[in-house]
């Protein structure tokens, strides 16, 4: 596996540019930065949370960072918290377990992203396996999320 069923069909269907870039498997973003030789600044990694609703959204910010559950929360008027790993596998079933691509539309998530991701030139992100990570520029990666909320909801978590 490479990249995701549905991803590489959401990033055809909104004509962008992006590459592939192979790395050594990798259990976690940090991890998965390091292999890469990429700043964590630059890997956006997604955290899917869930509402007292039951209403899912997909938190998407540095690979560096930790959300801020109680600021994210304020922010968009919800109470948020973790769901369960399990559901996670059924909602990314192309995607290798803990290997989710960070564009929540691919997968019709609601999503929001933290505004430190558009600081760098480049953005990447999980293919959807421990092996592989897309890269694109920012133009192209804003071009995907514009649609969806951009916040600052996160906070520095590895030096």
């Amino acid at each position: 596996m490479t990249i995701s069923s549905r991803l590489n069909q959401y990033l055809d269907d909104n004509d962008v540019k992006y590459d592939l870039l192979p790395h050594p498997r990798s259990a976690s973003s940090i991890s998965s930065a390091v292999a890469a030789h990429i700043s964590p600044t630059q890997l956006a990694k997604a955290v899917i949370l869930e509402d007292h609703e039951s209403r899912k959204v997909m938190a998407v910010l540095p690979a560096n960072h930790k959300v801020s559950l109680r600021s994210l929360g304020d922010k968009l008027n919800r109470e948020l918290h973790l769901i369960k790993e399990q559901e996670i596998y059924q909602m990314f079933d192309d995607c290798q377990h803990g290997a989710i691509p960070s564009l929540g539309a691919a997968y019709n998530l609601e999503a929001v992203y933290d505004d430190l991701l558009v600081e760098a030139k480049e953005i990447y992100f999980e293919a959807g396996d421990h092996s592989n990570l897309v890269r694109m520029n920012r133009d192209d990666f804003i071009k995907l999320i514009k649609d969806a909320k951009h916040l600052r909801f996160s906070h520095q978590s590895v030096h």
